[in-house]
């Protein structure tokens, strides 16, 4: 088994190299699928130890192969194996029918039921969903659906096979309905789909195995970059023995309209935790007093009209906007002001929705960082849709406004203009509470007195995520606030990688 690699594919392309392999490489497909059953019934037997009986249950295609490859490799050590079928087994055909074939000469009897109303008994004390696999693409059929909630009602621990049965490989959409695994095996390429979205609920932990096959069957394929926090981390590099803060650039940071001050404060704290030179605020006056009170570092101004901002825009390097912001008309001028000068700007919170109210254009070279919500009004669609394709929707975001995009959320994702993507697979659920945005924003800007925005967005968010787990590993999930993440950076950004 092998840790998770570098990029992450889609189900056709992970079928493509499945392909390339066979007929390429000239891997016969039938030992792809041994190497396969091989490598999810060596997981099985390492997670629950002393493992007396498997329940494998499969439909009719290539999973199914590998379904049946566990179970003869089950019967061969002894291991009670109930292999319940979906349908006839003689629907199986190609790979999947020798490794069926293979199955019934080590002594396995497979169980054929009605694929349109299955009914079974759980006996095993491990279930291996070898139902459906990584074509599948409209909702989980009637009948397979009664088998996935037979298989979640049972308290047996759960082995997935490549992917959860009912998961979008692509997207990691739930199909209508979808087992829920408590480890998932996954083959030649993990797919998207299990790192982000709702598939983070149903995948359990996910397990990699690469099936000996050859480097070269991945050329030419992109993917989604899995982005490597210690090697971000590494190049960051060192300050100069004779740096100074203006080597590190001027963060300006707007919003925080009445009421909404705090937003202000940790954006602020975390720029200059992240290393900014220079970290000024332009808030409501009745804010300056309370944030300088808590980080005197910090420059405030107290405006209620946007002239006063000039001089703080004229000075700031990158611009911060949007923490607290509001969507009343202070926060409109403001808006319009910054995105006049030009200036690079991290763009969260209210000013993604001012963005979308008034159809503004944005300065080259920016980031935006919304929520699903956020990203939704941007694209004049619904929650609902933007987690049903994260990846879609953070490209399509990135295309339309040219821009780097930061879509936040389990397996948050980060887009540019040209389609690349990277995912950051740090983070915890703690994270869900107010306030995090805004230290995100900060450490995105506070980072970019060192490196592009662009940059800084890939940085940043790994960093955001990583002082949240550090948080946890110490103190635990429940309780965690932003304010936490903030008091954490400097620990994490000078940890030893």
């Amino acid at each position: 088994m092998s840790p998770l690699p570098s990029r992450l594919y889609s189900g056709a392309q992970s079928r493509r190299f499945d392909s390339i392999a066979i007929d390429e490489h000239g891997i016969p497909g039938i030992v792809l699928m041994k190497r396969a059953g091989q490598a999810a019934f060596d997981a099985l037997c390492s997670t629950w130890p002393g493992t007396a009986r498997i329940t494998v249950l499969c439909g009719k295609g290539n999973n199914a192969g590998d379904g049946y490859i566990i179970a003869g490799l089950a019967g061969n050590q002894g291991m009670d194996v109930q292999l319940v079928q979906l349908g006839a087994t003689s629907q199986l055909q190609g790979d999947a029918g020798l490794a069926r074939d293979w199955a019934i000469d080590q002594g396995i009897v497979a169980i054929e039921i009605d694929a349109d109303a299955p009914e079974f008994v759980v006996e095993g004390d491990v279930i291996v969903d070898a139902l459906l696999g990584t074509g599948l693409s409209g909702d989980v059929r009637p009948g397979y659906a009664q088998a996935v909630a037979l298989v979640n009602a049972d308290a047996a621990p759960v082995l997935a096979v490549d992917v959860p049965s009912g998961v979008c490989a692509d997207t990691g959409r739930v199909l209508g309905t979808a087992v829920r695994a408590d480890l998932t095996v996954t083959f030649i390429g993990v797919k998207q789909g299990l790192c982000t979205g709702a598939a983070i609920e149903y995948v359990g932990g996910v397990r990699y195995a690469d099936l000996d096959v050859p480097e070269a069957v991945f050329a030419g394929e992109r993917g989604i970059e899995v982005l490597d926090w210690p090697s971000l981390r590494r190049a960051l590099g060192e300050r100069a023995g004779n740096a100074y803060k203006n080597s590190f650039g001027h963060v300006l940071i707007v919003g925080g309209d009445a009421g909404m001050g705090g937003a202000v404060a940790l954006a602020g704290e975390a720029a200059l935790r992240c290393g900014a030179g220079l970290v000024s605020i332009v808030t409501r006056p009745e804010h300056v007093a309370p944030v300088l009170a808590r980080r005197p570092e910090l420059m405030v101004v107290g405006t209620d009209t946007p002239a006063r901002v000039e001089e703080c825009l004229a000075r700031a390097d990158v611009v911060a906007v949007g923490p607290g912001l509001g969507r009343g008309a202070w926060g409109q001028r403001l808006l319009e002001r910054v995105f006049e000068t030009g200036k690079p700007c991290v763009i969260d919170a209210d000013a993604l929705n001012l963005m979308a109210q008034a159809g503004l254009d944005i300065p080259d070279a920016s980031v935006l960082t919304p929520h699903p919500g956020e990203a939704a009004r941007l694209l004049g669609s619904d929650n609902q849709t933007v987690q049903a394709d994260r990846l879609g929707a953070a490209r399509d975001l990135a295309a339309r406004y040219q821009a780097t995009v930061v879509l936040k959320g389990a397996g948050t994702l980060i887009t540019e203009p040209d389609g690349a993507a990277g995912i950051c697979l740090l983070g915890n659920p703690g994270m869900a509470t107010a306030g995090m945005g805004d230290v995100l924003t900060g450490i995105i800007a506070g980072l970019s007195g060192r490196m592009s925005v662009r940059e800084a967005a890939r940085v940043g968010t790994c960093l955001h995520s990583a002082a949240a787990d550090r948080v946890v590993a110490s103190r635990g999930e429940r309780g965690l606030i932003a304010a936490d993440v903030v008091e954490a950076l400097v620990a994490e950004l000078n940890a030893e990688s």
